[in-house]
């Protein structure tokens, strides 16, 4: 095995989750059976090499791969570090502290939860993208094409009104300024993007409320609750999965959790300490959940049922976003083919009218 088919086995193993997550689910059924870790992960690489007819296949070059590091003393966490996302290899590091079955058991269930947190907020986002990237389009392609050969046959003796009148200024102006208004929204668009994981401060707390900041908080809170719930259940400190949390994440949360963890370390509980940040994240509801369950017992347990719970509210939340959305663009898109129509009409109407 070379280094690239090396490369390319970690980034298959790192970027295939569907498959990764169903390795995760063999080896927790394993582990549960009483079968050793070792062996768990043997067996499954003479699954995935065919029984070692296809030894370089990406999964079980991977199952070698983590065999060999933990042969040689390392954790499981660091045995796969580098084969699975950062966030996986942060659960796997809470394992230690309890059980690894459990934290298969966790990854497994996040990563699934994650997915459908993600999954939803593609569909509230891609669609309306489309829908308004299809009436620039619109139009761009009737400035350039549709009105001008009418615009030419009338010449000047036509004093274009009502609709007519705004369809040509409109022609006017994309046909002369289309390439200025495509570059400028791929500037908007990638700016907005760059600033979703690393703007912080005030005025993102005031954007956090406005899509697509509101969108990209909700898919990351969410994460946020599920990993934080899945740690403490592992027998991990608030304040110490708090720290990890904060230290593997982006700019843009690892602000928020560094403010809450000042609050922490001078005797708030996690509740109290997120509602002092005022960054409202995740939401006042959790908040307030928070605030009531942090200083109860079997915290980890209440914990783990308000992060499910709000993943399945966020879920509900995104496809109702997405509804609005959707019917927003679709109304968008109808209204201009309909200024479209109308305005090609009254310009042969016009037409006519001065040549008769």
């Amino acid at each position: 095995m070379n280094k690239l088919e090396l490369f390319y086995a970690k980034l298959v193993f790192k970027t295939d989750t569907q498959k990764r997550m169903a390795i995760s689910r063999k080896v927790a059924s394993l582990l549960r059976n009483n079968f050793t870790l070792m062996d768990a992960l043997h067996r499954i690489e003479m699954i995935e090499s065919a029984n070692n007819t296809k030894p370089n296949e990406p999964f079980a070059i991977a199952m070698r791969e983590i065999q060999k590091n933990l042969e040689q003393g390392m954790t499981f966490a660091e045995a796969t570090d580098g084969w699975v996302p950062k966030e996986e290899t942060l659960l796997l590091t809470s394992g230690n502290v309890g059980s690894l079955l459990t934290s298969f058991e966790n990854i497994t269930r996040i990563v699934d939860g994650i997915t459908r947190i993600k999954r939803a907020m593609l569909s509230a986002v891609a669609y309306p993208l489309f829908l308004f990237m299809l009436t620039v389009g619109i139009i761009i392609l009737v400035g350039l094409y549709l009105v001008p050969p009418l615009a030419q046959a009338a010449g000047s003796e036509v004093v274009w009104r009502g609709t007519a009148a705004s369809l040509v200024w409109v022609s006017a102006f994309a046909g002369k300024y289309w390439h200025v208004f495509a570059g400028f929204f791929i500037i908007i668009a990638s700016i907005i993007w760059a600033s979703l994981p690393v703007w912080t401060g005030k005025m993102r707390n005031l954007f956090d409320k406005l899509p697509p900041w509101n969108t990209y908080k909700l898919q990351l809170s969410v994460s946020w609750m599920m990993s934080l719930s899945a740690m403490v259940a592992a027998g991990v400190s608030v304040p110490d999965a708090m720290r990890m949390l904060a230290d593997k994440s982006n700019r843009y949360l690892s602000n928020i959790l560094e403010e809450a963890l000042h609050y922490i370390a001078n005797g708030e509980n996690l509740g109290s300490a997120l509602a002092m940040t005022g960054k409202d994240f995740p939401n006042s509801e959790i908040i307030g959940d928070l605030m009531v369950y942090s200083d109860m017992n079997d915290f980890d347990k209440n914990i783990s049922q308000i992060a499910n719970d709000y993943m399945e509210e966020s879920v509900r939340k995104m496809e109702s976003i997405s509804n609005v959305l959707n019917s927003i663009g679709i109304i968008l898109v109808s209204l201009i083919i309909g200024w479209v129509v109308l305005g090609t009409f009254q310009m042969q109407e016009q037409i006519t009218a001065v040549f008769m």
